[in-house]
């Protein structure tokens, strides 16, 4: 929590305490003046100094009001303002994670943190400004001013008042794990509604609504009994303080009207003191909407302290202003990597090497690590062992941002954002114009269907691409990939949803149009790959051959068995 308060803009937070003192001061001060009104006005008879005083209290609750107005003014200010801060760096710090941190945390647990998080720390940041201080104000100086008035009742909130902190507190530190276990719970309520929406195709298909709801069910019931569990809990505070206040103003009367009896004190003083045990209740109220909140608060700062804080596995050495060559190669230099939680690496000593205008392809059998090897590419995972190079610098020595533009990545699973085609082709090109648009659109076969559409370039895209079929979003996948001018262009089993006379006409287009880069396909078809100039046969991890089609047809058993497994005797391969 402390670094949350340290984002806190100082002279912004020192006017809201200001006017919060005035306020607290202007209400503690009204019941004193009560007591003089009864004892020096209204018993002696005195219609000035009844009016005198009446004026004067009239305009420090006036006083009281405009402070309480500019403080809540305030406090939401500087709240919302750190709320916002708070989205902004989980975001920034969440693009730089590498896959390695996303695994880690999981996106779910992420959009929970930016969002049901930050506005937990938001309102505690707000109560803090405006009730956590005002609570043990309003408290302390109740007492206070109660035994300005008279010391022999004010030993009743000298005894009660230690009495209800500590059941505060206790309660506080019982209620703190749980909604710990509420923050996660939501994470994984989260997780299940993202997934039972990103499939819910394939959970009807296979008729699992009812599983798939169960499943929910089971942690919404578990959210909500540690909900009511929790809020039981807090609620134990105010009746406990409602019965100890009452207790105490019973005490109050008893013994204030056998002093009054007695003739030694004024009717004036008991109203007085009953009216700051009014003032030191609403202290307590104030504190049981805090402590409600401090639990729930600080177990959200810890999470998101937790993205804060998180150093990026990958991220840039002091030896990253190196640039890369001109001549255009890439090379893995027995490369291995071995994802978190595995008992073996995901590839073994992988060794190759591609230079511009040739295509390498990677085939195998899945989990053979394929796209471990994709992804080493750009550098979301780093290499556990070995290197890569391009251009014959390892890309561990050059900048993020110089790598990434340099390589050209179409991601297995299509990925185009809400908009148009434009903006969506401009990601890959900022400044691109529109003939170059169309001109990679006709390279990837996808000018046809965009053209049909309303608005053309202007056409709506719809969240996730959902208003395009398979083979059309890994058609403008690919049109948005080489509209960008880079050296390594890596198709992550990107022609796999294209039939193969599409698959064919777009691989021989490109073909001509990356003749000064470097292509990585990565497939499950051999009708892909058979014309690469070099083959990777990968299987559990390792190289299992290398080399053309032809050549792997003669010395690798394992490209034998997928050739086996996607053609028919006889079928020439």
């Amino acid at each position: 929590m402390k670094e949350m308060i340290k984002r806190l803009s100082l002279f912004p937070v020192i006017a809201a305490i200001a006017f919060l003192l005035i306020q607290v001061i202007c209400d503690l001060y009204i019941p004193t003046l009560t007591a003089d009104m009864v004892n020096n006005g209204i018993v002696k008879g005195d219609t000035s100094y009844i009016w005198q005083l009446g004026l004067i209290m009239i305009l420090i609750s006036l006083g009281g009001f405009a402070a309480a107005l500019l403080n809540t003014n305030i406090s939401a200010r500087i709240s919302y303002k750190l709320g916002c801060g708070l989205r902004k760096d989980i975001y920034r710090n969440a693009s730089q994670f590498s896959n390695d941190e996303f695994d880690k945390i999981g996106t779910s647990s992420l959009i929970t943190r930016n969002t049901n998080d930050v506005t937990q720390v938001q309102n505690l940041i707000e109560m803090f400004l405006k009730f956590l201080i005002l609570a043990p104000l309003y408290l302390i100086g109740g007492v206070f001013m109660a035994y300005r008035l008279s010391p022999s009742l004010s030993t009743v909130f000298i005894i009660i008042v230690p009495i209800v902190a500590l059941a505060a507190i206790g309660i506080s530190m019982y209620a703190n794990p749980l909604y710990e276990k509420i923050q996660k719970t939501i994470d994984r309520l989260n997780l299940i509604f993202r997934e039972g929406l990103n499939g819910v195709k394939v959970i009807r298909a296979f008729g699992k609504e009812k599983q798939e709801f169960e499943r929910y069910e089971q942690d919404n019931n578990e959210y909500t009994k540690t909900s009511i569990r929790v809020n039981a809990i807090i609620g134990l505070l105010m009746p406990i303080m409602s019965l100890i206040m009452s207790l105490a103003t019973i005490a109050i009367t008893w013994i204030g009207g056998k002093s009054i009896d007695s003739g030694n004190m004024e009717i004036g003083t008991m109203m007085g003191v009953i009216s700051y045990s009014v003032q030191i209740m609403t202290g307590f109220m104030l504190i049981t909407n805090v402590i409600s909140s401090i639990p729930r608060g600080m177990t959200s700062a810890k999470r998101i302290n937790e993205v804060l804080d998180m150093t990026p596995s990958i991220c840039d050495a002091k030896s990253s202003k190196q640039t890369l060559g001109q001549e255009v190669f890439l090379t893995f230099d027995k490369v291995s990597y071995c994802y978190q939680g595995a008992e073996k690496n995901a590839i073994q000593d992988i060794s190759f090497s591609v230079r511009k205008g040739k295509t390498l392809a990677i085939i195998g059998s899945t989990g053979s690590g394929k796209s471990t090897i994709v992804n080493m590419i750009p550098r979301f995972y780093d290499v556990g062992g070995g290197k890569v190079l391009l251009n014959g610098t390892d890309i561990r020595d050059v900048a993020q941002s110089t790598l990434h533009d340099r390589v050209s990545l179409i991601p297995q699973k299509s990925a185009l954002f809400f908009g148009t085609i434009r903006e969506n082709m401009q990601l890959g090109k900022p400044a691109a114009t529109d003939e170059e648009i169309w001109a990679a659109l006709e390279t990837a076969d996808a000018a046809e269907f965009v053209n049909k559409l309303d608005g053309g370039l202007d056409g709506v895209v719809e969240k996730g691409g959902g208003n395009f079929s398979g083979g059309q979003k890994q058609r403008l996948c690919i049109a948005r990939a080489i509209l960008k001018n880079a050296d390594v262009y890596v198709f992550d089993d990107s022609f796999s949803a294209l039939d193969f006379k599409t698959d064919a006409k777009i691989r021989m287009v490109l073909k001509g149009r990356l003749k000064n880069a470097v292509t990585v396909i990565v497939a499950q078809r051999i009708s892909t790959i058979m014309e690469a100039d070099k083959i990777l046969v990968l299987n559990e991890g390792k190289i299992a051959g290398v080399g053309t089609h032809d050549e792997l047809k003669q010395s690798s058993e394992v490209y034998r068995e997928i050739i086996a497994s996607q053609f028919e005797k006889g079928e020439v391969a």
